[in-house]
C-alpha cells in the first residue's frame, strides 16, 4: 500500500507594513507633487496670531473649509492686516501636518479679494489694448525742448497742482501754465478727464499736457484705469505726460501716455528744463559761437592778405618794379661779368706778352750782340798775339767769320718778330670786337627795361624819405613828405590830401 506524498503549506504575501508617520510623509509628498502652487478665493475663519508671528487660520465658503498656515516671513509682507470674515484670493501650496496628519495649505501670498478682481481687470485691459498696439513706442511723441504753455489737468484743488507749480516756479519760471480743472477721484472722473483733454486738443493753445493726480489707493486711482481714458490720451494731438500717484503706482493712462513720470513734480521736471542749465548750455553755445566768428574772421581776414599781395603781384606798377629789380640786378652781374672776361683777357695778354718776350728777336739779337762784342774783343786779343804768324790765313778766316756771323739769323728773327706781333694785336682786337658784340644786345635790352627809360617817358618813381616806394595813397598821411625821381634829378613835396 503507497502512502501519497504530503502537499506544503501555502506560501503567503510579504506585507509591507506602514508606520502612521510613514504614512504620514509620504502623503505629503504626494500631495506638494501632484498639486504644486494653487489660487485660492475664499473667507478667513478662526484667525490665530501666536507670539511666533505666524498666522493659523481656516478657508471657507458655502460647502467647505480648509485648515491654512501664514509663516512670518510671509505675513510681514502684506500691505494690509487680515481679519475673520474677509475674503481674500491666496497663493498656497497643498501640505499635511504630519504630526496630526491634518490636511492644510500653506499659504505663500494673500491679497483682498476686492483688488484682486480689480487687479484682474486691469490686467486683461493693458493686454487688450497692448495688442491693439495702443501702447507701441513708435506712436510715443517726444516732448517738445521748450514749451511755450503748458496744460495741467488735474483738481484745482489738490496737492499736486501745488507741487507741480512749484517745481515749474523753480526750475524755469517764464513757462506759461493753463489749466484744465477736472476731478480725479469718483464715478465722474473719468468722464471729465477725458473732456478736458478734447477740450485742450480742440482748442490747441499747450504743447504739452501734464495729467496729473497725488496718489492713493486702487480703487482711487482706478479712474485713471478707465478705457475710453486711455483712448483719449492716444488719440491727443498734444504730446501726454502722465503723473499719478507715487512711484510705485502704476495706471492704464501711465501706459498710453507719451511720457510717464512716476510723481506729479517728476512730470514737471520732464516738460521745461532747468533755467540754470539752459543759461549755462547758452552761455556755452555763445561762447563756441563767438570762437567761431573769430576763427572765420581770422581766415577771411588772412584771404584779404593773400589777396591783397595776389593784386600787389598782379600790379602793372608792381611788376614795372619788380622788373626794374631784376634788370639792375641782371646789369650789375652783367657789369661784374664783363669785369672778370676783360682782367682775364688783360691776364691773358700779360701772359702772352711775356711769352713774346721771352722769345722776342730783338731781345735775341740784343743778347747775341753782346755775345759777338764778347768774341770781337777776344777775336781782337787772339789776332794781335797770332797775326805775325797767322797773317796769311786772317783772309780765308774772316771770310769764314761772316759767313758765321748772325746778321743774317738776327734779321729773319726781326721779321718773324714784326709777323707775331701783327697777328698778336689782330687777335686781341678781334676778341674784344666778338666781346663787344655780345656784350651791345644785352646793354640795349636792359636801357630798354630800365626804370631809366620809363623815367624818360614821363614817369616818377616816388618814395618816403625813409626810402620807400609809395603804392597806396593811403600810405602816406596827409602832411606828410615824399619825393620823386624824375628822368633828371629828384622833387620833394608834401602831401595834403590822399
Amino acid at each position: 500500500m503507497e502512502t501519497a506524498p504530503r502537499s506544503e503549506p501555502l506560501l503567503r504575501p510579504e506585507r509591507d507594513v506602514y508606520t502612521v508617520a510613514r504614512l504620514n510623509r509620504e502623503a505629503h509628498g504626494l500631495l506638494e507633487r501632484s498639486f504644486g502652487m494653487l489660487w485660492v478665493e475664499a473667507e478667513i475663519s478662526n484667525l490665530s496670531r501666536p507670539a511666533s508671528g505666524h498666522w493659523y487660520f481656516t478657508l471657507k465658503d458655502a460647502q467647505a473649509q480648509v485648515r491654512c498656515c501664514m509663516f512670518r516671513t510671509r505675513n510681514s509682507l502684506l500691505s494690509f492686516a487680515a481679519r475673520d470674515g474677509q475674503k481674500v484670493l491666496v497663493r498656497a501650496r497643498l501640505g499635511l501636518y504630519q504630526p496630526k496628519g491634518e490636511f492644510q495649505l500653506i499659504v505663500e501670498h494673500m491679497e483682498d479679494a476686492g483688488l484682486g478682481a480689480l487687479k484682474r481687470q486691469f490686467e486683461e485691459l493693458a493686454a487688450r489694448l497692448a495688442a491693439e498696439g495702443l501702447f507701441a513706442p513708435e506712436r510715443k511723441r517726444a516732448l517738445p525742448a521748450l514749451p511755450k504753455r503748458i496744460g495741467l489737468i488735474t483738481s484745482p484743488t489738490g496737492a499736486a497742482l501745488r507741487d507741480i507749480l512749484n517745481v515749474l516756479r523753480r526750475r524755469f519760471s517764464a513757462a506759461r501754465v493753463l489749466i484744465y480743472p477736472a476731478s480725479v477721484q469718483g464715478s465722474l472722473a473719468a468722464a471729465e478727464l477725458i473732456g478736458a483733454l478734447r477740450l485742450a486738443a480742440r482748442h490747441g493753445e499747450c504743447d504739452v499736457l501734464i495729467l496729473a493726480r497725488g496718489g492713493g489707493s486702487l480703487e482711487d486711482l482706478w479712474p485713471f484705469n478707465d478705457e475710453r481714458l486711455a483712448r483719449a490720451i492716444a488719440a491727443s494731438p498734444i504730446p501726454v505726460v502722465s503723473g499719478v500717484g507715487h512711484e510705485i503706482d502704476v495706471t492704464i493712462a501711465d501706459f498710453a501716455a507719451d511720457v510717464r513720470a512716476p510723481t506729479p513734480s517728476a512730470a514737471a521736471e520732464l516738460v521745461v528744463p532747468d533755467a540754470a542749465d539752459w543759461l549755462e548750455s547758452c552761455a556755452r553755445a555763445e561762447a563756441r559761437l563767438m570762437r567761431a566768428m573769430r576763427r572765420r574772421l581770422g581766415e577771411v581776414r588772412e584771404r584779404l592778405r593773400w589777396l591783397e599781395g595776389r593784386a600787389q603781384l598782379a600790379s602793372p606798377v608792381s611788376r614795372l618794379f619788380e622788373q626794374s629789380q631784376r634788370l639792375d640786378e641782371h646789369e650789375q652781374r652783367l657789369e661784374r661779368a664783363l669785369r672778370r672776361r676783360l682782367a682775364a683777357a688783360g691776364e691773358r695778354l700779360r701772359w702772352l706778352s711775356g711769352r713774346a718776350a721771352l722769345v722776342s728777336p730783338s731781345i735775341r739779337l740784343a743778347r747775341r750782340a753782346l755775345e759777338l762784342e764778347a768774341l770781337e774783343q777776344r777775336l781782337g786779343r787772339a789776332l794781335r798775339h797770332q797775326q805775325p804768324a797767322r797773317a796769311g790765313a786772317l783772309p780765308e778766316r774772316e771770310r769764314r767769320l761772316w759767313q758765321a756771323s748772325p746778321i743774317a739769323r738776327l734779321r729773319a728773327a726781326s721779321a718773324r718778330q714784326a709777323t707775331l706781333t701783327t697777328r698778336l694785336e689782330a687777335a686781341a682786337g678781334q676778341r674784344v670786337q666778338r666781346a663787344r658784340e655780345r656784350l651791345l644786345p644785352l646793354v640795349r635790352t636792359l636801357q630798354a627795361v630800365s626804370p631809366l627809360a620809363t623815367l624818360e617817358r614821363g614817369y616818377a618813381i616816388v618814395r618816403t624819405p625813409e626810402g620807400r616806394i609809395v603804392r597806396d595813397p593811403a600810405s602816406v598821411p596827409p602832411g606828410g613828405l615824399i619825393e620823386a625821381r624824375l628822368e633828371r634829378g629828384t622833387l620833394k613835396a608834401r602831401v595834403e590830401r590822399s
